[in-house]
């Protein structure tokens, strides 16, 4: 039955309660121990039941309850304990201000995501590009940057995963009821619900918008399911990742376009917009139309502006993974733009296409937001490298060395993937300080002053925790099937708190080859249930001790049926060689699951295909954890220090043969297994202690804990991007866009004459063979074609000859322009030196220069000898 009227019932508190409505609805908590225990102790089955939703758990709990509390000294004096460190967080965000004190321009970072994981009870993210962006709002949060995030906030978010009795992977879309998540619905100055209205085909949909407090950071999220849309449009914010091709393009129109209109609309003015992945693109194109409509610019100046102030991650590996759209359904729906640029058909499909000659291409999102960009990076070094390569065509004749991709590596952020025991242990050991401590700081010298047996202890304890959880999560899962009572009672005895217990967990795609370490049966039997075996033998009981135990856990998408297929094997695996208790699947992973796995395992398995890892983040929470890695080279692991950290499964080797790679790669790990990872962990002394395997666990924080932590990852995003691009952005706009318009006719001028350019002669003066370090005066003439040596950089390109006859990774040497000759052409000189024998290589190219264009490259003009 329809409601005549609708109202919002917010819980009522007694006064002296108050500070838990702020508490529960700033995000401050999910990473704050004394305040998550707060809510636990308030009530722990609700805090639980409710997936840790404090703001739930307030509307729900009974009021005699909260009025017992009310009158226990102990908790209201635990609760002022929270609420004062809230304030305290809120207010000593400094690390911005001390790096960034007078910035040109009052700044502002809108960063675009398609998903946020940040917590439990708010499940609008699938995996690790979301827990990235949620983690990167943590950490900038900490670090004071005024950073502000934009999504979508989806109905019935990511799916909830549960198996069928054969083993196949179902899903179900439970409502999301966000009066009762901690959100708060924006609102306008007279009080109603703040809404914006996006352009779509004969149409207009509109979203409201809802807010996430992350410390001091926002979190705006989009909301189409409200009238007056229609049916198709309410559903445009249903699912993350579900519907086809057609709801993909309204969800990144809403996301990249209603983005932007959105942060107008709350009155934000950006001075650096962040594309955490291609999903927002759009948002260059709204960006230029209000420039035009709004400021009067041209579509020239317009761009400059833009290009100067976006910045672009990648997080994909292969081209398969860009979101590609046919010509036809972008102009179908996005179209309009074309007409209000100034653009045909084919200079606006241009735009997401690699090189305008390519006219049957389809139109690629990622393109389109790498040529709106001034800054572009992969995740992972490993990652910058592929993606130079696969990007490199955009700009041709430059080498792939320089392609103008960068990377800055993922991180974590160490408080809230940490477990509780062992955040006390660091805090009390290493000092408050240590989730953001730099590589460079003496907290980590501290670590050797932690006795081994608090660390053993400690762990041992997360790797019971684990157990139990698993136990009854699994029992959980097969009641809901219904499952027979002899299923659910061998539940309750599943793996043994005293094993060594390897932890996977990741989506379940094809390429991360989630049954390659069943693929040898007899051996993997044998490592499992070494015990049995020796025992059979005649041997002694204690053997028991180096027995080996799996957890494992992770969705696939739900189109993705050879995903699903590799789930169906392992549990056909496990039932069929009956190993239910040692090799367990934790159904419907997420956040909690994750937090579980990586502090109560004691290895982190990862088995891609190289170079498939763009960077992988759940071993990073695992080292902090004092977890060991043992991974293919791929992603974050291959910069990593993988000898005294753990195990590298192979040299970093690329295969053409998968069948092949499967082979070696299975028997190299089965070989660190039975050789190094078993014997390590069960070397224990007279008091129990495994002393090399808690040495090298230190290890694993120190080295791990600093460098792959968001905390590093968000300053140096900040360093690299950020102020660059707010520095640009500041000079751009300045005197009413002057600099973008005088920018935009530089690139015209310099457009128009490049191809008159011409290198006449190069003079070197020493003979072909040279010593190591001697000195070489090389002399250019260059017909500048009416332009001005302002507007060339001329450099030497020197470097060591491939088998092919190509410099390779070569150095630029920039040369100095002396005056002009008497027939008008330019004279430029330089002195190179070479420091390593062998056959060199020397040649020379002239660039576009200008100070305000993002890098030397920008205009994909090179002209070589």
């Amino acid at each position: 039955m329809q409601p005549i009227r609708t109202f919002n019932v917010s819980p009522s508190l007694p006064k002296q309660l108050e500070p838990l409505r702020t508490l529960a609805y700033n995000l401050h908590w999910d990473w704050n121990v004394e305040t998550k225990d707060l809510f636990r102790r308030l009530d722990r089955d609700l805090w639980e039941s409710t997936k840790h939703n404090p703001v739930l758990m307030l509307g729900t709990i009974s009021q005699e309850r909260l009025q017992e509390v009310a009158e226990d000294d102990g908790f209201l004096a635990h609760m002022e304990r929270a609420a004062n460190q809230l304030d305290n967080y809120l207010k000593e965000r400094t690390w911005y201000r001390k790096h960034r004190p007078n910035p040109p321009v009052p700044e502002c970072y809108a960063y675009f995501s398609m998903e946020f994981g940040l917590t439990e009870c708010l499940p609008v993210y699938s995996g690790g590009l979301g827990v990235l962006a949620g983690d990167h709002l943590k950490s900038a949060s900490d670090l004071g940057l005024p950073l502000v995030g934009i999504g979508l906030l989806y109905q019935e978010g990511y799916f909830s995963q549960y198996l069928n009795a054969d083993g196949w992977q179902q899903e179900r879309y439970p409502l999301n009821d966000f009066y009762n998540m901690p959100l708060h619905l924006e609102r306008d100055a007279k009080g109603q619900e703040l809404r914006i209205a996006v352009d779509y085909p004969g149409r207009q949909v509109y979203a409201r918008v809802w807010r996430v407090q992350v410390g001091i950071v926002p979190l705006y999220l989009l909301d189409t399911n409200i009238e007056p849309n229609n049916a198709y449009d309410q559903d445009i914010t249903d699912q993350l990742y579900g519907g086809d091709l057609d709801m993909r393009m309204h969800q990144e129109i809403m996301l990249g376009i209603g983005g932007a209109k959105m942060l107008k609309a709350l009155g934000y003015q950006p001075t650096a917009y962040h594309m955490n992945e291609g999903h927002s693109a759009f948002l260059a194109l709204e960006r230029i139309r209000e420039l035009m409509q709004e400021k009067g610019l041209s579509y020239n100046d317009a761009v400059q502006v833009v290009k100067a102030s976006n910045i672009f991650t990648t997080h994909t590996p292969v081209p398969a993974g860009f979101d590609l759209f046919p010509a036809d359904k972008i102009m179908y729906y996005v179209g309009y733009y074309a007409n209000v640029f100034g653009l045909s058909r084919e200079e606006f499909l241009a735009l997401g296409r690699e090189s305008t000659g390519e006219l049957q291409a389809p139109f690629n999102m990622a393109t389109l937001a790498i040529k709106m960009a001034g800054f572009v990076n992969g995740v992972a070094k490993l990652h910058g490298v592929v993606s130079r390569e696969l990007f490199q065509n955009m700009w041709p004749g430059l080498p792939v060395t320089e392609v103008p991709v960068t990377s800055i590596t993922n991180g974590v952020h160490a408080r809230s993937c940490v477990s509780k025991p062992t955040q006390e242990l660091y805090d009390r050991y290493l000092g408050p300080t240590w989730s953001s401590a730099r590589s460079e700081s003496s907290v980590w010298s501290r670590l050797d002053s932690i006795p081994d047996e608090e660390i053993w202890r400690n762990h041992d304890r997360c790797r019971s925790e684990l157990i139990v959880f698993v136990r009854e999560r699994l029992q959980k899962y097969l009641r809901e099937r219904g499952a027979s009572p002899a299923e659910i009672t061998e539940a309750q005895e599943v793996l043994d708190p005293g094993v060594l217990t390897i932890g996977f967990a990741r989506r379940f795609a094809t390429y991360k080859r989630g049954t390659l370490f069943l693929r040898d049966v007899e051996r993997i039997t044998r490592i499992l249930m070494d015990f049995h075996n020796d025992r059979l033998k005649g041997g002694m009981l204690g053997h028991k001790k180096r027995m080996v135990q799996f957890v494992i856990a992770g969705k696939a998408h739900p189109k993705d049926d050879p995903g699903k297929k590799v789930i169906r094997e392992i549990i056909h695996f496990v039932r069929e060689h009956k190993l239910g208790r040692h090799i367990v699947f934790i159904p419907n992973y997420d956040i909690n699951v994750s937090r579980m796995m990586v502090s109560g395992c004691d290895v982190w398995l990862n088995t891609p295909r190289r170079p498939r890892e763009a960077s992988g983040t759940s071993g990073m929470k695992a080292s902090m954890n004092g977890l060991l890695n043992l991974s293919i080279l791929d992603g974050w692991w291959d910069e990593a220090d993988y000898v005294r950290t753990g195990w590298p499964i192979g040299n970093g080797e690329v295969y053409d043969d998968p069948n092949y790679q499967d082979e070696i790669e299975a028997n190299a790990l089965y070989d660190l297994l039975e050789q190094e990872v078993i014997p390590l962990f069960y070397d224990r002394d007279e008091e129990g202690i495994p002393r090399k395997w808690v040495a090298r666990s230190k290890d694993a924080v120190r080295l791990n804990c600093p460098h792959f932590n968001t905390a590093r990852m968000v300053r140096e995003y900040a360093e690299r991007a950020y102020f660059a691009a707010s520095d640009r952005y500041g000079a751009i706009v300045e005197n009413q866009y002057q600099s973008a318009q005088e920018l935009a006719k530089w690139k015209k001028r310099v457009f128009e004459q490049w191809y008159d350019l011409k290198i006449e002669d190069i003079d070197i003066a020493e003979p072909g063979d040279l010593l190591v370090n001697q000195t070489i005066p090389v002399k250019a003439r260059i017909n500048l074609a009416g332009l001005t040596p302002n507007d060339l950089e001329v450099q030497l390109y020197q470097g060591a000859i491939d088998a092919s006859g190509q410099i390779v990774h070569g150095v630029p040497v920039v040369m100095n322009f002396q005056g002009k000759d008497n027939s008008g052409l330019g004279i430029y000189t330089a002195n190179v030196t070479y420091t390593s024998s062998g056959l060199q290589g020397l040649s020379l190219r002239v660039l576009p220069h200008n100070p305000l264009l993002s890098n030397p490259f920008e205009m994909g003009l090179i002209l070589w000898a």
